[in-house]
């Protein structure tokens, strides 16, 4: 079993339309911004790039915030998120001079950062420095990109706020309110939930509803801090304070059965100079909605769970001698073959999911030197080795995969005993293969054991043999069976002949392959009864049923 684990290696750099698993929400913050301008400081914009076709294109940008080397964006970016595709974006950071349209004026551009929305995901906050051309750092400046996921409709809470008699900041006109509604995280920072517009000249405003999601709003924790602060905008970007409150999701609960929910808003100078200080005014929760959530694949990788990715390579006979240019293992210099092509496209995936980027690589039907015994064997540093490795073993037989999928459910097994989602690993085996199993019947038996451990099996036949028979291994036409007529626990298998991808992209096939993996991760920790988060974090689930409100005057 540890040698699978010690045979792992650094993932090297790799290179029909697909199935939305979710929405993920991405707020940004940035810190130690250039200052750009010389009697101000910078008004920096982020704007979200994403790659399509190669081609860098805008998707959204943020709110422009005045005078501020330190911005903390209120806009949340919403991008579709799909576990089996390659997703880079791009974050550039420019300042904004009025009418000045972006990117005129090398001095307006602050710095970027290239990703993947996987990257995002699996860390969940990413901080990246930022870039300028040719890349130099852009002094020490940095951009911090938080990811939560949205379900739809499901997850949200949708709130109306109103305020009454807030103190006024302003000489020859009332206050311009607006309100920042903070989560405080475990470690006591602080994150942007929601900042709502400016209600111009007004004491008593009434500010639009608005929907955020349960994740972003508490973490899903009924009696999670929430810091409220209350502005007086300021057109050049410095706001004038006008007051706090601390609120919690299960407070703002309370006007479900008919309760008025109101904060004061409260300046703490005030209350330590004025003896007769009430407040700077009141803060009314006048609606609040909220719909059904639950468990989903990126509550999980948010969560702390790392997919493994492991490749098992067939070595017989059938694939010709890899010295010669019609073998399935021929290497050419100008163009990878069908193994290295399949490796690479599924690969390049799984590698964000991983934090110490390495896979285990395993080789099969070959005779090892000195006896020339066959047997499975590890290979290290992938794409390399699997090159390095092909003048030194001999090719044979025979096709026998159930040795390396019980091999991979036993590594499986163990990491299957943790009961904790965030520090447990789910498996991802890709077996590369130019012809039917021989051990069939064994197969069947292994793949139906390794059901009931946290693992996906990928299968891809290579070259031009009749891979009817494997057909049998995906249960997607029935419900696969051992020998004895015992059934899988879950759909755990994918096959797919490389054939059908041969004039597609590399990202088709990993599309097709990888597509099932993000439910089947679900299935298996839903069975185990496994929630995303730790125990210690873990919470009782209050949060499951809609709340009818009332509005409260």
């Amino acid at each position: 079993m540890n040698d699978v684990l010690e045979a792992t290696s650094p993932a090297t750099s790799l290179s029909g339309p697909a199935t939305c698993v979710t929405k993920v929400e991405l707020r940004v913050s940035c810190k130690a911004l250039l200052d750009r301008d010389t009697l101000n400081k910078s008004d920096p914009c982020v704007i979200l790039m994403v790659q399509n076709d190669g081609q860098w294109i805008e998707l959204d940008r943020t709110e422009v915030i005045k005078s501020n080397l330190h911005p903390v964006f209120g806009k949340v970016f919403s991008l579709d998120y799909y576990f089996e595709e390659v997703q880079k974006l791009r974050f550039e950071v420019y300042d904004i001079h009025g009418t000045h349209s972006i990117g005129t004026r090398d001095d307006d551009f602050l710095g970027g950062v290239e990703c993947t929305l996987g990257q995002i995901v699996a860390q969940k906050k990413m901080v990246k420095p930022l870039l300028l051309k040719y890349g130099k750092y852009a002094g020490k400046s940095t951009i911090t990109v938080h990811a939560e996921e949205i379900s739809g409709n499901n997850g949200y809470v949708e709130l109306s706020f109103c305020a009454k008699k807030l103190d006024d900041k302003d000489l020859f006109s009332k206050s311009d309110p607006f309100l920042e509604i903070y989560r405080i995280n475990d470690d006591e920072t602080e994150q942007l939930v929601y900042r709502t517009e400016v209600i111009k000249n007004n004491l008593n405003p009434v500010w639009e509803p608005f929907k955020v999601s349960l994740i972003s709003l508490c973490s899903c924790d009924e009696d999670r801090k929430l810091k409220c602060l209350v502005w007086d905008h300021d057109s050049r970007g410095k706001h004038d304070f006008i007051g706090e409150f601390y609120a919690s999701f299960r407070e703002m609960q309370k006007i479900s059965s008919g309760n008025k929910v109101s904060w004061d808003c409260m300046n703490p100078k005030y209350k330590q100079k004025k003896r007769n200080y009430k407040n700077s005014g009141v803060v009314i929760l006048t609606d609040l909605k909220v719909g059904n959530s639950f468990y989903s694949f990126l509550d999980y990788i948010m969560g702390g769970c790392q997919i493994h990715f492991t490749v098992a390579i067939d070595f017989t006979a059938s694939n010709g001698d890899p010295r010669n240019s019609c073998s399935l293992h021929y290497i050419n210099p100008y163009q990878p073959n069908e193994y290295l092509k399949a490796l690479i496209a599924v690969g390049e995936i799984c590698q964000d999911y991983d934090s110490d980027k390495r896979f285990s690589a395993l080789g099969f039907g070959a005779r090892i030197p000195p006896n020339y015994e066959v047997s499975i064997f590890c290979i290290q540093g992938v794409v390399e080795a699997y090159q390095n490795c092909l003048p030194k073993i001999q090719l044979y037989g025979p096709t026998n995969v159930a040795p390396i999928i019980n091999r991979l459910a036993k590594v499986a097994a163990g990491d299957g005993n943790i009961k904790d989602a965030s520090v447990s690993r789910y498996h991802i085996l890709l077996i590369l293969t130019d012809g039917v199993v021989t051990d069939m019947a064994d197969t069947r038996e292994a793949i139906v054991r390794a059901s009931y451990q946290p693992l996906s099996i990928i299968i891809v036949g290579v070259g031009n043999a009749d891979f009817t028979d494997m057909q049998i291994l995906d249960g997607d036409d029935g419900v696969l069976r051992s020998p004895k007529g015992e059934p899988v626990l879950r759909d755990i298998v994918q096959f797919v002949p490389f054939r059908d991808f041969k004039t597609a992209s590399p990202a088709a096939l990993a599309k097709c392959v990888l597509a099932e993996v993000p439910s089947q991760v679900v299935e298996y920790f839903s069975h185990k009864a496994i929630s995303p988060m730790s125990p210690m974090r873990d919470l009782p689930t209050p949060i499951l049923s809609p709340v009818a409100t009332t509005p409260t005057e």
